[in-house]
């Protein structure tokens, strides 16, 4: 436990420099990024049909989680709470879009992440591609992933950090795993604001 524990946290310390908690009440509830700089964006297949990348949704607030659809309690808890998140944004939620990158390209296909993230909400959108191409991605955003085995199986350690992207595609800041939906909102509605 303490291995995954300290492979989890790993990102979050390398971003320490850049991530500032906020701290007033009209600040993120999340650690910020001063300057905010352009979200790295990527190409790759979406869940949709689509190509994925973060300039389509240029004009949204995206929500942009790493995870895979095997995952046992990590993802399907931050997927619930994206899901409870855009739901009490009511009308604002359609300025909003959840993507999810996979960590786990040889068993998340597109069909089988539209169904997985369709369970969640409709809406969400995610990515998978060729190893390599995903490496580069989670490379670009300081994320980990790691193969660990579990009898005759494996599953993911990762990063599990959600990255805020603000209208104009800049990454504003980096909510931690385990807040609550309320946070989500509070922010969103921070960022749809400007």
């Amino acid at each position: 436990m303490a291995r995954l524990l300290s492979r989890l946290l790993l990102p979050l310390l390398l971003s320490a420099a850049t991530a500032v908690p906020a701290a007033p009440a009209a600040a993120l509830k999340a650690g910020v990024f001063e300057p905010p700089n352009q979200a790295p964006d990527f190409a790759l297949r979406g869940s949709d049909g689509s190509e994925l990348t973060l300039a389509r949704f240029r004009g949204k607030v995206v929500l942009l989680s790493f995870g895979f659809t095997q995952c046992p309690s990590v993802c399907p808890t931050t997927l619930a709470t994206l899901a409870q998140a855009r739901r009490a944004l009511g009308p604002a939620a359609d300025a909003v879009q959840v993507v999810f990158v996979t960590v786990d390209p040889e068993r998340d296909s597109s069909g089988q992440m539209k169904a997985y993230l369709a369970a969640f909400d409709t809406s969400f959108v995610g990515g998978t591609g060729r190893p390599e191409v995903l490496a580069a991605v989670r490379k670009s955003y300081g994320v980990v992933a790691e193969k660990v085995p579990m009898g005759g199986s494996y599953a993911v350690d990762h990063t599990s950090s959600i990255f805020l992207i603000d209208r104009q595609g800049k990454l504003r800041a980096m909510m931690p795993y385990g807040r609550d939906a309320r946070d989500f909102v509070h922010d969103v509605n921070l960022l749809l604001a400007k």
